[in-house]
């Protein structure tokens, strides 16, 4: 924790009396409170009688007459110098002398008067805890009333720490600094003057090893949980399903590559020639359809005969990708998986259809009526897309893709006339909703 006194003002005295010299003493760079040399003055002589003169570090001495600009530089600069001296020294920065006079030095400054008030405290996973304080209450005193809020056990508390944070636009927190025993975290959050700034719990050690002692407790291993999750969410495949390593033709024919499903998209990692290793993604918004292909290959030299010297089956999953606004292109993955591939894709269109039209996602359950399972009535809305005929590699490109894609029609044609009937093309209601200002 750095204390600074970057700056002096000169300020007038109480009912018109004389103008004296305020120091502004900064933690981390914010101002935490302003005070008079006579102040800071009295501080040092209450820690001198509780615990001598020879703990104590220089104090800058009194002068009998005004001082010139360069001697309040000189004085600022030593006064710095003290209170960083008094704070890192074990005994004397613990010390509820040094703290309390902080604490004051606070609240007067941002003269916020001591009533009782309703303080909003975050955990990890965004949940609010809001609890009934003081506004002069210390750090500790707010910690103990969340961890009552809780029920966090006594002997637990001293795991957990309250954290100023700042919260940024995608949600994310950005740790300002872990609240100190000289402050009053209502008057720090809100002297800030701003909604981004929070007060966030959180736990303080370090060792992972202490993980068994909070665990132990149902609301301690809850909060655990909602920090590490917060921290997964961040994570590159974070709630991905991961496939086993399959071949795909892109971006080069029988390529080797590890499918992931998750977030709305396809993605391949894949390693090119020279052991690159690189990593892509097909959003389901962008795929206009796809299918499910299954074939038995023959040995060679073998003839097609029924039932003789056919090998294993292989599935494949193609999809037809909107590569760019005028460009449409057929990714194929081969894997036995292919079906479980094709099955997340659906998942994932139903979501967005759901999303989109305002729906939630408890109401896709199945529920049990008159001895049958059926769909909710927002999950009806969303069903399977039609089929659509498969397309032909030979037909002309499409020349604008605009108006949402108008272009491309998601009717029920019938199914492929081709020999692999059975690959039914999933037509994709959720490539309706892309434009040109999603590319």
């Amino acid at each position: 924790m750095h204390f600074s006194i970057p700056e002096t003002e000169s300020r007038s005295g109480d009912s018109g009396g004389s103008a004296y010299v305020a120091y502004n003493i900064h933690v981390n760079g914010v101002l935490h409170c302003r005070v008079r040399y006579s102040q800071l003055l009295g501080l040092h002589e209450q820690l001198r009688k509780e615990y001598g003169a020879n703990v104590l570090p220089a104090f800058p001495p009194k002068k009998l007459f005004s001082l010139t600009p360069a001697e309040v530089e000189q004085r600022r600069e030593q006064l710095e110098k003290y209170m960083q001296a008094v704070r890192q020294d074990p005994l004397l920065g613990s010390s509820e002398t040094f703290n309390s006079f902080l604490r004051r030095a606070q609240q007067e400054t941002q003269q916020v008067p001591t009533e009782e008030v309703s303080l909003e405290v975050l955990l990890s996973n965004g949940q609010k805890v809001l609890v009934n304080v003081l506004t002069s209450d210390q750090t500790e005193d707010v910690l103990e009333a969340v961890a009552a809020k809780l029920d966090l056990p006594d002997d637990l508390i001293g795991y957990f720490s309250l954290f100023l944070v700042r919260e940024k636009e995608d949600g994310a927190f950005s740790f300002v600094r872990k609240l100190q025993e000289f402050e009053l975290p209502y008057v720090s959050v809100t002297s800030l003057r701003s909604q981004e700034y929070k007060i966030v719990l959180r736990k303080s050690y370090w060792d992972s090893a202490y993980d068994d002692d909070v665990m132990e407790n149902r609301v301690g291993l809850n909060l655990l949980y909602a920090q590490f999750l917060r921290l997964a969410q961040t994570l590159r495949h974070y709630g991905y399903l991961r496939f086993d390593a399959c071949v795909a033709d892109f971006p080069e024919k029988d390529c080797p590559v590890v499918v992931s499903a998750g977030n709305s998209e396809l993605s391949l990692q894949l390693r090119l020639p020279g052991q690159q290793l690189r990593e892509g993604s097909f959003r389901v918004t962008r795929m206009r359809c796809w299918r499910v292909t299954s074939s038995v290959p023959l040995p060679s030299g073998s003839t097609s005969s029924p039932g003789r010297g056919r090998g294993e089956v292989r599935l494949e999953l193609a999809f037809e990708y909107l590569m760019s606004k005028d460009r449409l292109q057929w990714v194929t993955i081969t894997s036995p998986q292919a079906i479980m591939m094709s099955i997340c894709l659906q998942s994932m269109v139903d979501e967005l259809m759901v999303k989109k039209s305002g729906g939630s996602i408890r109401k896709m359950l199945r529920r049990r009526v008159g001895g049958t399972l059926r769909r909710s009535d927002s999950q009806q809305a969303v069903k399977s897309p039609p089929l659509l005929e498969s397309p032909d590699a030979t037909r002309e490109s499409m020349v604008k893709l605009s108006s949402k894609l108008s272009a491309v029609s998601l009717r029920g044609i019938g199914s492929p006339s081709t020999d692999a009937s059975a690959s039914d093309v999933h037509g994709n209601f959720a490539f309706e909703g892309i434009g040109d200002e999603d590319l």
